[in-house]
């Protein structure tokens, strides 16, 4: 994982996990690296690092177990899904749907090049 300056820093560490957790680097009811593991490696604050994985605490997605550390909680893969195709509909189709519109595009229109950008992914 990149820190860049677009998003707060607390921010980068949670999207960061969630995207471990996605791809499978973490899968459910495994250990999470600890916080003392983020600030060393990321060169932050803890309390920063903390604020990160209290982000996921709070949506469910990580979960504490006293005295050994943080775990990815049972379900947490299905919880963000649901929460990235929500921000993927809001950020790109919804973005994608209204300059369709201003250019007079068609919904079959859309389905060919999308279509056409899924073909030429694969050459």
């Amino acid at each position: 994982m990149y820190l860049d300056g677009d998003k707060p820093i607390f921010q980068q560490i949670a999207e960061g996990l969630e995207d471990g957790i996605l791809s499978g680097a973490f899968p459910e009811e495994s250990q999470i690296p600890s916080i003392t593991e983020f600030s060393v490696q990321y060169r932050i604050n803890p309390a920063t690092a903390l604020k990160g994985i209290n982000l996921l605490v709070d949506a469910g997605i990580v979960y504490k177990k006293r005295g050994i550390g943080m775990f990815v909680s049972q379900g947490a893969v299905e919880k963000l899904q649901a929460k990235r195709r929500e921000q993927f509909y809001a950020k790109y189709v919804r973005a994608l749907v209204e300059e369709a519109r201003r250019l007079n595009l068609t919904e079959p229109d859309i389905q060919t090049m999308i279509r056409r950008g899924f073909d030429h992914e694969s050459d």
